[in-house]
């Protein structure tokens, strides 16, 4: 099991710019690989004053960010369209935002349209990926697919020629290699059960499901994921049938989730695999490591590099306007706002995630007295 302690804390966290002491309750830490794992189950341990402060700050941090940004914006991603120019989008739809924070208690903090549920697309892949991993083992899952930055777009049509496989598995090609792993030993419909199986474990929502609408969409355009696919397995990168894998990847891409789901996500990896509010086990702690590291250099499609300079954390972003981000044994955050930069990322949530990190020393290099998630002595 590993080193068990209990530990009760007192954090200063600023928050926006003013601080907030927090009392930060963590119980039955198991230590295994370096991972911190929490197996409380849901419930409050804050004082109500405490929140209050908390989420007024939060609020206060949505409001200003819900009134910015706007010129930055490129495009909006719609299924079945594409990618639109601000004025060809539907104006009510550019104005959805949400953020949500998951503590490695259970406790849940956020602001906004956090209950509107969005495409999940290609933040699906961290998950699937973590699958594959555990079904087939790191060694196997890395003759398919590789851990390398590609520096190009997330639907570049490149390849890893040395290793014969597609360069990591945050890109679209990858995607359809780890994708492929997880459907070659089932059927179709036993693929999509299991996928949906541990997406519902991660967010602790066990009513998450395919939004039809939304692949049915996704299929009809399909074009250069379909040409990816039919590519790979001419080079011997897939097998089985290519239409039934990319059925699948779609449906995964597909799935309807919300803010708040995707913050129970990004805290169930950041407490090594373990659901902070359900205490179910996503996935075991030795594989949340190179999902994590994945993440940190290649989440965020060619933009992963600033990134990681700037903000520091683990993250992967979807067209949708999510961005899922990981602080290991503290925090998982969700943000959504749709509006995409020249990347493919939100331009919002990307700003709210770097003020987060700034403003709570976050980064993964950041000094022991940056960090305003530890106490003293800590």
């Amino acid at each position: 099991m590993g080193l068990l302690f209990y530990l009760y804390l007192s954090a200063s966290i600023v928050l926006m710019g003013e601080e907030v002491n927090a009392a930060i309750h963590l119980r039955s830490w198991d230590t295994r690989n370096g991972l911190k794992v929490s197996s409380r189950k849901k419930g409050s341990n804050a004082n109500p004053e405490i929140r209050q402060r908390i989420s007024r700050r939060l609020e206060e941090l949505y409001r200003r960010h819900l009134s910015r940004h706007d010129e930055e914006v490129v495009s909006f991603y719609e299924p079945g369209v594409g990618y639109n120019k601000p004025k060809q989008f539907v104006e009510a739809e550019q104005k959805p935002f949400a953020i949500s924070l998951v503590t490695m208690d259970g406790e849940v903090f956020q602001a906004g349209d956090y209950n509107l549920p969005f495409a999940l697309q290609s933040i699906s892949k961290v998950f699937v990926y973590g699958l594959a991993l555990e079904d087939y083992g790191r060694d196997h899952v890395l003759e398919r697919v590789g851990v390398e930055p590609s520096g190009d777009a997330f639907n570049s049509i490149v390849f890893d020629e040395r290793n014969n496989r597609p360069f990591n598995p945050m890109v679209n090609a990858g995607a359809l290699a780890t994708t492929n792993l997880v459907v070659s030993g089932d059927t179709a419909e036993q693929a999509l059960k299991r996928i949906l199986g541990i997406l519902r474990r991660y967010a602790g929502n066990w009513s998450l499901e395919v939004n039809e609408v939304t692949f049915e969409a996704e299929m009809r355009t399909a074009d250069r994921n379909r040409a990816t696919a039919y590519l790979m397995r001419s080079d011997g990168m897939l097998g089985g049938d290519v239409e039934t894998t990319l059925a699948l990847y779609l449906q995964q891409c597909s799935v309807s989730v919300t803010c708040q789901d995707l913050a129970l996500m990004a805290a169930t990896l950041a407490n090594g695999g373990a659901n902070p509010a359900t205490g179910e086990q996503a996935l075991a702690p030795r594989y949340v490591r190179d999902v994590l590291s994945v993440m940190h250099t290649c989440g965020m499609y060619d933009f992963a590099g600033q990134w990681a300079y700037r903000i520091g954390i683990p993250a992967k972003s979807g067209v949708s306007g999510g961005i899922l981000a990981v602080v290991p044994g503290k925090l998982g955050i969700g943000v959504f706002s749709p509006g995409l930069d020249a990347y493919g990322n939100s331009v919002r949530s990307t700003a709210v995630c770097e003020e987060i990190s700034e403003r709570l020393g976050l980064h993964i290099f950041a000094g022991a007295g940056e960090d305003a998630l530890l106490g003293p002595g800590t």
